[in-house]
């Protein structure tokens, strides 16, 4: 029995980042970490960094928006890189099979305006990967969704949550279809079953002033187990300081630590 430290982390561009994540990574002692938004093509990822601390490293980009990577200490079994349906919205999804566990990372459209279709993308998007999980009956399995999910979904969840009610990002709607989604695939949030209660951010908007040092925050990057796995998780936290750093994301990595055969 060994213990893995699986985590997500939204970096909002991996080159603006590297020294960031570098720094991170080397005294993480992460055995998987999923990474959203790099903003960089393929051919301009830096991937040799990464192996230099002994990742393999599975990435899908655009230039300038999106994307999404996996840096794993093992070679996964399995990898997909492509959501049926959903490829128009671009490089957001992965699935990644390590022995018996299966991780999808993420990062789900914000969605812009409840009015824009750009919404309706968005919760398109949320069903689509719950029905790629039953499809292929994940949910059966050891199976860890983490990313950057764009929802928050309860009042402590987020700083303000009467005047953020209904907003993008804290909409019934939204709310709605990833509860629908946990529920019919047994999907449970890890961080809220080990720190129930405990009010926490994963992200603070750079157009709010000063809203880290404020503590106007959202938590919107989620670990979900299903039951089997978090049978086996011994921890789930944020590790906000790094939005404390200079020239930080506007998101902090969310980490959990698994017992694992």
């Amino acid at each position: 029995m060994s213990v893995w430290r699986i985590g997500t982390f939204n970096v909002n561009g991996i080159r603006a980042r590297q020294d960031i994540l570098l720094s991170w990574l080397s005294q993480s002692n992460c055995q998987v970490l999923g990474i959203q938004e790099t903003k960089v093509q393929d051919s301009d990822f830096p991937a040799s960094v990464y192996e230099e601390l002994g990742f393999q490293v599975n990435y899908v980009g655009q230039k300038s928006f999106n994307g999404i990577a996996l840096l794993s200490k093992r070679k996964p079994d399995e990898l997909i890189d492509t959501l049926p349906g959903q490829e128009y919205l671009g490089a957001r999804f992965m699935a990644a099979r390590f022995g018996k566990l299966w991780v999808i990372n993420s990062y789900v459209p914000q969605g812009r305006a409840v009015d824009d279709p750009a919404f309706q993308s968005k919760l398109k998007f949320i069903k689509a990967i719950g029905d790629y999980i039953r499809c292929h009956a994940l949910n059966r399995q050891d199976l860890l969704w983490l990313g950057d999910i764009n929802v928050a979904t309860q009042d402590m969840d987020v700083h303000d949550p009467v005047k953020l009610k209904g907003q993008v990002g804290f909409h019934p709607d939204e709310q709605a279809a990833l509860s629908e989604v946990m529920q019919s695939c047994g999907l449970k949030d890890l961080f809220r079953e080990k720190n129930p209660g405990v009010r926490a951010y994963s992200f603070w908007d750079y157009r709010v002033p000063n809203g880290f040092k404020r503590g106007l925050g959202w938590r919107i990057d989620h670990m979900l187990a299903t039951s089997a796995l978090l049978e086996r998780c011994e921890s789930c936290w944020i590790e906000k300081e790094l939005r404390g750093l200079p020239k930080p994301s506007d998101h902090a990595p969310v980490m959990a630590s698994f017992k694992m055969e």
